[in-house]
């Protein structure tokens, strides 16, 4: 099916009318958004976004129809040597174990039917459409991302300024979250690539010159322009930039150069609470989650943090599936620590995280021993305590078994909640303040549960 025909096809399947005053991102007006400068400030949030590319299977947040499970699949789930029901029927072995701790400090909620029925009635199970969809919030091929919106609408609204530092921060490369529509950002908006070890965008030595001590630099045999760097040449270039540029934004952004390249230098050597037992545990994702936490404690200005799981690995787990089990677990380790971290900095109430991907799996071991694509998903939400009433558990699903090879899926259990992607985005809108998210996905509300007392 061609794109622009499941867009359509889809937004006749869902039920859902868009007014003519429904506006896409692409050519957003900010006149017609409803913006509460009061519910933003009150809310103060800050949000790291972890996205599972390839599509994460739910099983490790939902074992509750294992045994049916079992007996339909091709191949035997004795393959992961071990699946343990936790209390709220995690995957104990895969991440479950630090999802229960989450859940009894009452610092997460786990919504088992993340469930896109648009795509599920167009058979629309592929990576690269999904992932867009659910990270521009909407199933317009044309829109901007949730962020671009976010970025636009905050800045319309004069709470993001040229004068903010750093608003809008990614640690992977680039994602549809900030992809541009027709309508071009304002360059201060774009995000920033920063990595975990905070090396430097803004320095123009190759190993930063403040990197080194005074006495460092005096050694006998430095050469600074052996090392790429000559602080003269760095001077009359700042001096040039200020005598030769017009007054405006170029001219501000020299000036404001070795500001942000000094304040990304101080966050690098801050150092994260004592967080006894709950310490970062040692994986190559740790570093990555410990590195945005101690970012937005140090930064009020930066609003949202995108990364993947590289160090993890992806979730195309189409094939000899049993590492899942140590990746989720690795994930959820270092959340419980990241959490801990977040408290440890008071800031438990402001700053939230959420987990999704841009599908889910079947949940029929393949004759691989792997999953292969499907449309319901779990999504992980955690802290935002000020915003957010967590729940624990949201949702519940039963077994699909269609009859035909490798087609046993999980769906939403009728009267259960449940909610399409789109959601999501509805849901961050309205923390920052945007009152009538809806107008930007296709007419798909918020996460309810979430914002329930």
């Amino acid at each position: 099916m061609q794109r622009r025909g499941f867009i359509k096809l889809s937004l006749v399947l869902s039920s859902v009318v868009l007014m003519p005053q429904y506006t896409y991102a692409n050519t957003l007006d900010i006149s017609q958004i409803e913006f509460s400068s009061e519910i933003y400030a009150e809310n103060n949030a800050q949000t790291i976004i972890i996205f599972m590319y390839g599509g994460a299977s739910q099983l490790s947040g939902n074992l509750t129809n294992i045994e049916d499970i079992k007996k339909n699949s091709q191949s035997n789930y004795d393959y992961f040597r071990g699946i343990t029901k936790t209390e709220n029927s995690c995957w104990k072995e895969a991440g479950g174990k630090y999802m229960e701790e989450l859940i009894a400090d009452g610092d997460m909620t786990i919504f088992r039917c993340c469930y896109s029925k648009v795509r599920e009635d167009a058979n629309i199970k592929a990576h690269g459409v999904c992932t867009e969809q659910n990270q521009k919030g909407t199933f317009d091929d044309n829109a901007a991302g949730i962020f671009t919106n976010l970025a636009q609408v905050l800045e319309g609204n004069g709470v993001v300024t040229q004068d903010s530092l750093m608003p809008f921060v990614t640690m992977e490369s680039d994602s549809t979250f900030f992809v541009e529509g027709d309508k071009s950002l304002s360059a201060y908006l774009k995000p920033i690539g920063i990595n975990e070890k905070f090396d430097n965008p803004y320095s123009r030595d190759v190993r930063s010159w403040l990197y080194y001590t005074q006495d460092e630099r005096e050694i006998d045999g430095y050469n600074s322009k052996d090392n790429g760097f000559d602080p003269a040449l760095d001077t009359t270039m700042d001096k040039i930039a200020q005598s030769n540029n017009q007054p405006g934004k170029i001219k501000d952004a020299f000036s404001k150069r070795a500001s942000i390249s000094q304040f990304i230098e101080d966050i690098s050597s801050v150092q994260t609470p004592d967080l006894g037992e709950n310490r970062y545990p040692s994986n190559d994702f740790s570093p990555k989650i410990e590195a945005a936490v101690k970012l937005l404690g140090a930064n009020p200005d930066t609003k949202v943090i995108t990364l993947g799981t590289g160090g993890l690995g992806g979730w195309d787990d189409h094939n000899d599936a049993r590492d899942y089990v140590s990746r989720m677990d690795n994930l959820f380790s270092s959340l419980k620590s990241a959490m801990a971290h977040i408290k440890a900095l008071g800031k438990e109430d402001s700053i939230n995280i959420m987990v999704f991907a841009e599908f889910g799996r079947n949940v029929n071991l393949n004759l691989a021993n792997g999953w292969d694509h499907g449309n319901l998903q779990n999504l992980y939400v955690l802290g935002g305590k000020g915003y957010f009433n967590h729940k624990g558990i949201v949702g519940e699903t039963i077994l699909e078994n269609t009859g035909s090879l490798n087609r046993l899926w999980l769906k939403p259990k009728k009267d259960t909640y449940w909610f399409e992607p789109n959601s999501i985005a509805a849901t961050l809108y309205k923390i920052y303040g945007i009152q009538n998210p809806t107008i930007l996905t296709d007419g798909y509300d918020v996460i309810e549960p979430l914002f329930d007392t």
